[in-house]
């Protein structure tokens, strides 16, 4: 049977990635460390906002705004993510072991706060952002709804890894509710990201999926012909336990 050299390469190179995260104790130690250290700035960085008073319509605003940039930043990230396969390099047993989410329908049930933290090792992009944030927030003269806006959108990137554990866990009486009120996603909703291909990306709540799909359409190769198929010959657990 006629074997595409470039697949059977990029095969290879996805089982060496792995090989290497489940060999090589850093990479699964980084995870650790990036929450610790995405929790810990999103503390700080309420430390430095909390005192600042804005009234609460302007609560009401920096946090719907926020809602809406944690979706559309996530999922903008879930869609680079989803395409990288850079195996080979330093970071390529993150990006194999990332791949491995598309094949594991069904996730152990845990506790959400334990979630919230070991989900947040994932994102190490959000330790920059929250870095850069505090280090603004420290010197730079910020308008405060601006600052809560930061703030927010922090917290909510996180929050958005535990709405889409919530898609891959059965149904709780308060999951559901925040899923029909549009605070998490719906299963149905995230459902059309692993049976279709390069469609919402989405993470939070799925309103930013209209302008994601239409950027996932210019410029990206979707994952069902490409990602997807590099972890088709991985024989370990990986992720499978996640």
């Amino acid at each position: 049977m006629y074997q595409d050299p470039a697949l059977e390469l990029k095969q290879q190179q996805f089982n060496a990635a792995m090989e290497r995260y489940e060999s090589v104790g850093i990479y699964k130690a980084i995870g650790k460390i990036v929450s610790a250290l995405n929790i810990s700035l999103q503390f700080y960085l309420l430390y430095l906002v909390l005192p600042l008073s804005i009234g609460l319509p302007f609560q009401a605003l920096s946090f719907g705004a926020a809602y809406l940039a944690a979706d559309f930043i996530n999922g903008l990230v879930h869609m680079y993510m989803d395409g990288n396969d850079d195996y080979d390099s330093p970071a390529g047993p993150l990006i194999a072991a990332f791949h491995l989410h598309h094949n594991t329908p069904l996730y152990q049930k845990n506790n959400i706060l334990l979630v919230y933290f070991n989900e947040s090792g994932s994102k190490i992009w959000l330790a920059g952002y929250l870095l850069i944030t505090a280090i603004l927030l420290r010197t730079a003269s910020l308008h405060p709804v601006l600052s809560y806006m930061l703030l927010y959108t922090g917290i909510l990137s996180s929050v958005a890894e535990v709405s889409h554990y919530c898609c891959h866990v059965p149904d709780t009486r308060i999951t559901r509710s925040l899923s029909n009120l549009g605070f998490f996603l719906s299963k149905k909703h995230h459902g059309r990201h692993h049976l279709a291909d390069n469609v919402n990306y989405a993470f939070l709540n799925g309103f930013a999926d209209p302008l994601l799909n239409v950027i996932a359409r210019k410029y990206s190769r979707g994952y069902k012909k490409t990602t997807d198929k590099h972890y088709a010959t991985y024989t370990g657990s990986g992720t499978a336990n996640r």
